[in-house]
């Protein structure tokens, strides 16, 4: 950290004197460096947080309106205080000049004659020096702290724990999907919620951006600064920490010391999943040929028992590039939620099998990676394979609609013929239907309506007329006309099955 305006006031051998009433939280603010000038307008050759020096050459001609000019150009400009030079050009500092600084709030401090504006400057500078010394050895001892405790059992949470205790900041790490994994102090967010969801969102916005990248936040009166783990195109993590004022430059070396331990303890793990992966496709494959109870009895070993039967089964879309995320996100639920939940890869999806209980991790994985999944009805492990169809029926007709959950119960509800419209039988639809449509086309008639009509109305000729608003014989000539054209007869059942599944195939009948 920069030293500050109070410490330099208070250097008994530059004897400065701050004149007027001033908040005393401006005694803190930085002094990056001590300039001297005396133009009209020094800001061009001036940086924020900069102290000036002047003996008042500038102000031989000057109206109230001026010095009030003055000020203000060096507050926009960001100048820590301003220093006068007294029993050079004049005897004290003007009071107009005075009256400016009060009413912007700049800080005004008298230079005595015998103290040179070299002698402030060279203080200023001692101050830097010193302070930038102490950073720079407590940031060694800081990094051999973290070194130490990346040691430790649990070297992930111990580096992380040091850190938010070296800088006096929290410290928190979320999954490769967004979600708060660990953070230290583990009480941060209990009284904070509204910093939690918005460090959440953020996380999320840079996990889904897919490459490396940082930034920074202020929520609240605190500065969030928020960074990727991993590699490009294979993001880890977000690593976040949060804290009444920004990082110095001494804090951003410690801070990406602990981000690469962090990379690299996230790789490591990384690589331990892709080797549980395979052996969870393995298994998944055994249990698909029968054996449950070798797979139970390695998967209590590895991740606790399986999902006690009656289980759903669930297949869920996995693009390439949020597969490894979405792995990541299961296997905390695992963890989260023994005994509701196991799953595996399976080419371009990941099959789950759930406690019927657990359906809420399915739908808070769809709604988090914006993916479709199909679920099955309730089943036995004997079952099994049975049940992975049914989530692959429900999963081709979710794809249809938005990213969520479709219920192979609610795909079976509408019925076998809802199929057809789905199926390549269209154009056997079409190429039935095509003497009605065809007649009815170049002659004007209805008699592809009036044929859709009675067969909802199970061939009664009444209740068909009723509906169309015209006379019975009129719909019994039309249908036997139709009957004529499709050469069917359509008194028998299976001819008026198979008309009704060609207007189901073709979308007619909708």
């Amino acid at each position: 950290m920069l030293p500050t305006l109070r410490r330099l006031l208070a250097d008994p051998n530059l004897a400065l004197t701050l004149r007027g009433d001033i908040d005393p939280a401006a005694l803190d603010a930085p002094v990056e460096w001590v300039h001297s000038s005396d133009l009209v307008d020094p800001t061009p050759f001036l940086s924020a947080d900069q102290v000036l020096l002047t003996t008042g050459t500038q102000f031989n001609v000057t109206t109230d309106a001026d010095f009030l000019a003055y000020v203000q150009r060096l507050r926009h400009h960001g100048i820590t205080a301003l220093g006068f030079g007294t029993e050079v050009i004049r005897h004290g500092t003007p009071d107009a000049l005075l009256a400016a600084c009060q009413l912007l709030g700049l800080p005004l401090f008298e230079v005595p004659y015998r103290t040179p504006f070299i002698a402030v400057a060279r203080v200023a500078g001692d101050l830097v020096a010193e302070d930038r010394f102490a950073r720079a050895t407590w940031a060694l001892r800081a990094q051999r702290a973290i070194a130490l405790a990346a040691l430790r059992p649990d070297g992930l949470s111990a580096t992380l724990a040091e850190l938010s205790n070296q800088l006096g900041h929290w410290v928190a790490l979320f999954d490769a999907s967004g979600t708060l994994d660990r953070v230290f102090p583990a009480a941060t967010f209990a009284a904070a919620p509204d910093t939690l969801r918005t460090v959440q969102q953020e996380s999320r916005r840079l996990l889904a951006r897919g490459q490396r990248s940082s930034s920074t936040v202020d929520v609240g009166g605190e500065t969030l600064t928020l960074q990727t783990l991993g590699g490009h195109d294979h993001l880890r993590g977000v690593l976040a920490l949060g804290g009444p004022r920004a990082l110095d430059q001494a804090s951003t070396e410690v801070v990406t010391s602990v981000i690469a331990l962090a990379g690299l303890a996230l790789e490591q793990n990384n690589a331990l999943d892709r080797a549980q992966g395979l052996l969870r496709s393995g298994l998944m494959h055994t249990l698909l040929g029968g054996d449950q109870k070798l797979v139970d009895q390695i998967s209590r070993q590895m991740w606790g028992a399986l999902p006690e039967a009656p289980v759903l089964v669930a297949v869920v879309d996995a693009p390439a590039l949020r597969r490894d995320a979405i792995t990541e996100y299961l296997e905390l639920r695992v963890e989260d939620s023994p005994g509701q939940l196991f799953f595996a890869r399976q080419e371009d999806t990941v099959v789950l099998c759930l406690d019927r209980s657990a359906h809420g991790i399915l739908s808070d994985l769809c709604a988090l990676f914006q993916v479709h999944a199909g679920l099955s009805e309730p089943t036995e492990y004997r079952q099994l394979p049975r049940a992975l169809n049914q989530g692959q029926q429900a999963l081709a007709r979710s794809r249809e609609s938005a990213p969520g959950v479709t219920a192979f119960a609610d795909v079976a509800q509408q019925g076998v013929l809802a199929l057809l419209a789905r199926t390549d039988a269209r154009e056997v639809g079409l190429a039935t239907l095509a003497p009605v449509l065809s007649y009815d086309l170049s002659h004007g008639t209805e008699l592809l309506a009036t044929l859709r009509v009675w067969l909802q109305s199970n061939g009664h000729f009444g209740a068909t007329a009723d509906q169309l608003g015209v006379h019975r014989h009129t719909v019994r000539t039309r249908i036997q006309q139709a009957e004529h054209l499709l050469a069917r007869d359509l008194g028998s059942f299976p001819a008026r099955a198979d008309v009704w599944a060609a207007l189901l195939a073709t979308d007619s009948a909708a």
